[in-house]
């Protein structure tokens, strides 16, 4: 409808225009002495219009020239950012399907565009890492090595790829440069916690753990964990002196130091340091929190020498806890090797017995028959005795 709209007022247009013609009975006089040139009105116009007309596209043609080589680069550009755009997305793409060669490919193709360059190296970057190709993987860093807007993308993705290869040094060296530049996000912080873990720096790992805990960043279970970890290295670490052992004991938060497993390591530690007494009362405020087997095991560990007032209090504590706990396997040996210890030869067997009937684990059989065997053999019950030794090297098998 359009197009017979504007046929139809062309064709007006040029049936007014040879009306008008047809009618127009003026001319047009040029006097150059001695020459005169006469032409008819419409000729002059016609002429005017032609002359016009050329000169435009004359003009044009010399301006469309000029701008030529401005176009062919303005082409060349727009090309080459499309093909770094799509080669971009090609790379993430491949990327994310874990076909890392291909975007490592495809990211070298998006490296031509300088805008899309860090965002392409960093791709490149991960991908040769998941390929095992480290010194490529450092390539693609140390190219945009000296990109300040990309400084935090590049710092954060190298600590996580080297946390991965379980390079902690170099992990913890990109965690100190972010640290210094003012950067210390969640995600930054769970990196330099896993880095700080694998390097077995634990104090370091114990503050990344409470100040991840104030942002609720990691789950209780993972936490709680982790303190374990980091408490039982550091007591470790001073195991072979009793005042830095005490030191590192007090500087644990009261709290922790009540939960079953800090408190059986810890009484584990300082048994072994010969700091009996210290264990015992370890132990004992654990196990007014908590209930625990290991703890009993610890406390076995820790009795006193025979006749000391605090093996006497022992047996007591141990007597008061059974009446809460009558068939607890692991209290009852308990109770029987302190007796055993304190010569209470009656109540060691009666307890020792109890526990051997009650156990379930191998290791509590194996310990009840072996105490049970030095109570029959110092009782001069050999027979008995053999008996139980016996049963104890089953046990061990």
């Amino acid at each position: 409808m359009r197009i017979f709209i504007r046929l139809l007022i062309l064709f007006s247009l040029a049936v007014g225009l040879a009306i008008g013609a047809r009618f127009n009975p003026g001319n047009v006089v040029f006097f150059y002495p001695p020459y005169r040139v006469d032409l008819s009105l419409n000729f002059f116009l016609f002429l005017t219009l032609l002359i016009f007309v050329m000169t435009y596209f004359l003009l044009r043609t010399l301006v469309a020239t000029q701008e030529m080589p401005e176009k062919v680069a303005a082409y060349r550009k727009n090309k080459r950012e499309r093909d770094s755009n799509k080669a971009l997305r090609e790379a993430l793409k491949a990327l994310f399907e874990g076909r890392f060669g291909r975007a490592e490919k495809a990211a070298t193709n998006a490296i031509n565009l300088p805008e899309n360059a860090a965002v392409a190296a960093l791709i490149g970057a991960r991908a040769a890492h998941f390929m095992s190709q480290f010194d490529r993987r450092d390539t693609w860093f140390s190219s945009i090595e000296n990109d300040t807007n990309y400084k935090t993308a590049r710092l954060v993705s190298m600590t996580e790829l080297l946390v991965d290869q379980h390079k902690a040094e170099d992990a913890l060296a990109a965690v100190k440069e972010l640290n210094a530049s003012g950067t210390r996000h969640i995600q930054v912080l769970r990196w330099s916690l896993k880095a700080n873990q694998q390097a077995k720096k634990w104090p370091e790992v114990l503050k990344l753990v409470r100040t991840l805990d104030k942002h609720h960043a990691l789950h209780p279970a993972l936490s709680s964990r982790l303190r374990e970890l980091a408490y039982e290295d550091m007591l470790r670490n001073q195991s072979h002196d009793a005042e830095s052992l005490r030191r590192v004991w007090f500087e644990i938060p009261a709290s922790d130091r009540k939960t079953r497993f800090v408190a059986f390591t810890a009484a584990t530690f300082f048994n072994a340091s010969g700091l009996h007494d210290d264990a015992r009362v370890i132990v004992e405020k654990a196990l007014a929190e908590n209930w625990d087997d290991r703890l009993m095991r610890a406390y076995r560990d820790a009795c006193s020498s025979e006749g000391a007032a605090s093996l006497l209090t022992q047996i007591e504590h141990c007597e008061n806890w059974k009446k809460e706990r009558p068939n607890d396997p692991e209290l009852a040996l308990t109770l029987g090797v302190l007796c055993f210890k304190q010569k209470l030869w009656g109540k060691a067997q009666r307890h020792l017995e109890q526990a051997l009937s009650d156990a379930v684990e191998s290791r509590t059989v194996r310990e009840a028959n072996l105490k049970l065997g030095q109570l029959h053999e110092a009782l001069g019950q050999s027979d008995e005795a053999a008996k139980h030794y016996r049963l104890c090297a089953i046990a061990t098998m």
